[in-house]
C-alpha cells in the first residue's frame, strides 16, 4: 500500500514519535523512508563567544543535518532503507513540496497537540499539512 513514507523531524520530542511510527509503518509494508528536517530560514547573526559573529542559518543548518543523519541511522539499524533531504524555508511549505517532488505515498509527522490560545498563536505544521497534502497524513500525538 505505501511504497514511500515522508518522515519530517525536527529533531524534538514529538516529532521523535513521529518518527517512530513511521518506522513502524514502513517496515509493515516494505517502504522506503524519506527524511526530511527543515532549517528554519533566518539571516540574522549573533554574537558568538569573544565578539565573532555568526549565522543564525548556518547553525540552523547544521542542527537540521544532525537530526537528518541521526534518524536516518536509526531507520538503517531496524533495516529500513532511508534517504535524507535537509532543506530551508516555511516547514509546511518545504514538506508539501518534497510530497510532490519525491512521490511520497504518506506523510507521518508528530504534532504536541496544543489547542487553544497557544495553538492560535503557534500555529500547526501538521494541521497545515493535513489541509493541503494531496496525500494520507498521519498525525502522531507526542507522548507525555
Amino acid at each position: 500500500m505505501y511504497d514511500t513514507v515522508l518522515v519530517p523531524t525536527d529533531g524534538g520530542d514529538a516529532a521523535a514519535d513521529g518518527v517512530e511510527h513511521a518506522f513502524d509503518l514502513a517496515a509493515a509494508h516494505d517502504a522506503s523512508v524519506h527524511v526530511l528536517s527543515v532549517a528554519a530560514p533566518g539571516m540574522e547573526t549573533v554574537a558568538i563567544g569573544g565578539g565573532s559573529v555568526g549565522s543564525m542559518a548556518a547553525a540552523n543548518q547544521a542542527a537540521s543535518e544532525r537530526t537528518a543523519d541521526e534518524v536516518v541511522a536509526a531507520a538503517e539499524e531496524r533495516g529500513i532503507e532511508a534517504t535524507r533531504s535537509v532543506e530551508s524555508g516555511l516547514p509546511h511549505r518545504v514538506i508539501l513540496s518534497h510530497v510532490r517532488r519525491h512521490d511520497a505515498d504518506v506523510v507521518v509527522m508528530g504534532t504536541h497537540g496544543r489547542t487553544g490560545i497557544t495553538r492560535a498563536l503557534t500555529g500547526s505544521v501538521t494541521e497545515r499539512v493535513i489541509r493541503h497534502a494531496d496525500v494520507p497524513v498521519i498525525a502522531v500525538r507526542a507522548q507525555d
